[in-house]
């Protein structure tokens, strides 16, 4: 895997991860302030294993480790987007 796809994996993680706590404070409450999160995507086992150990080297010590396995990720959905319009402005 290379380091654009890895990031831009971890790209499309990190911003469903966001919405999901957004959506569920429950969830988010479990994880301790200031613990180094890893993102284990069980679909990508590349992705999980490189994540694990990016996880680990980036944690200080003394700081908790709280790893999250995603098991799947729902289809992509359309854009939320609603009739958006384009205008072009003049050349300064």
């Amino acid at each position: 895997m290379t380091e654009k796809e890895m990031f831009l994996k971890n790209l499309i993680l990190g911003t469903e991860f966001d919405r999901y706590v957004m959506e569920h404070p429950e969830f988010v409450a479990q994880i301790p302030d200031g613990a180094q999160i890893g993102l284990l995507p069980e679909y990508d086992p590349e992705l999980s294993e490189i994540n694990l150990q990016l996880a680990k080297k980036q944690r200080t010590e003394g700081q908790p480790l709280v790893i999250v396995k995603i098991p799947r990720l729902a289809p992509e959905s359309k854009s939320r987007l609603l009739s958006p319009s384009l205008q072009l402005m003049a050349a300064a």
